[in-house]
């Protein structure tokens, strides 16, 4: 599984949607490597599991989610201010707004821009083809993540987030490419 364009992708969505959010243009490229790093621990998943064309076991599942503390274990190494950032993205990204993710955090109570990275992780994610799914078309993904704002996102987040998605044609017809 080569995830490098995906992670592109995951970065340039979530530099967009920071300067969106306010973050000025340092901040943003910021959390933009973060974002490019953001599921580094799944080089350490095995690739039995990580690359089952199947749905996955109780205990096959379990092991993927450890690939947001291993990613945060791997990220220790960086120096100066991208290290909080990137391993805060690593480790919370599969936090829902309600509490219900990976680690039964709230989402509401993490950085900003760690719902940033999510939003765009999870629109890459439905638009890109797995091994275990098709690719979805755009507008079924953007459909999907409006309904779960408040539930996996923030509401402003995400009302921001299909604002600028949905404005900017260049992001749809790019999208529209890579799941046809």
């Amino acid at each position: 599984m080569n995830t490098m364009p995906e992670n592109k992708a995951v970065g340039i969505l979530s530099e967009l949607l920071s300067l969106e959010c306010g973050y000025n243009p340092a901040e943003a490229r910021l959390i933009r490597m973060a974002a490019i790093l953001h599921d580094c621990g799944k080089q350490r998943i095995p690739k039995h599991i990580k690359d089952k064309a199947g749905k996955l076991t109780v205990q096959e599942i379990d092991v993927m989610k450890t690939h947001t503390k291993i990613g945060f274990d791997m990220l220790s190494c960086l120096r100066g201010e991208i290290r909080e950032v990137a391993q805060n993205v690593a480790l919370w990204h599969h936090e829902f707004w309600n509490g219900q993710g990976y680690w039964g955090v709230k989402s509401s109570a993490l950085p900003r821009y760690v719902g940033i990275v999510s939003l765009c992780d999870v629109l890459v994610a439905l638009i890109y083809r797995r091994v275990y799914k098709p690719a979805w078309p755009p507008t079924e993904a953007l459909e999907y993540i409006k309904s779960m704002a408040g539930i996996q996102f923030c509401p402003e987040l995400t009302d921001i987030f299909i604002w600028l998605i949905r404005g900017n044609s260049r992001i749809i017809a790019v999208f529209e490419e890579v799941s046809a």
